[in-house]
């Protein structure tokens, strides 16, 4: 049955929050939550910050540059492979002439 759902509870900055989800999902949401309460922690903990919103605010803001960060990397690295690539097959090119 590939449409199996299951019920879970994710608690995220003293909420709980219950998800209906495939159970594929399990591991990474749960992962993820434990990622975030620790972000928050270290934000409570570092900056003094007592509303949640706040807090919630700078670690979308933290989590959302980390994604961005992977991407402009990814896009660098894939930019230098194609640099790569273009060079040998020039040099390849060459050789068959």
């Amino acid at each position: 049955m590939k449409n199996e759902k299951q019920k879970i509870k994710i608690s995220i900055a003293d909420r709980v929050y219950p998800l209906t989800i495939a159970p594929e999902q399990e591991e990474g949401l749960r992962r993820a939550a434990k990622k975030i309460e620790t972000v928050i922690k270290q934000f409570e903990q570092s900056y003094a910050v007592r509303d949640k919103q706040d807090v919630l605010a700078m670690c979308a803001l933290q989590f959302a540059a980390q994604t961005e960060h992977q991407v402009i990397t990814e896009d660098r690295e894939m930019l230098l492979a194609e640099e790569k690539l273009r060079y040998l097959h020039s040099i390849l090119d060459e050789q068959i002439k």
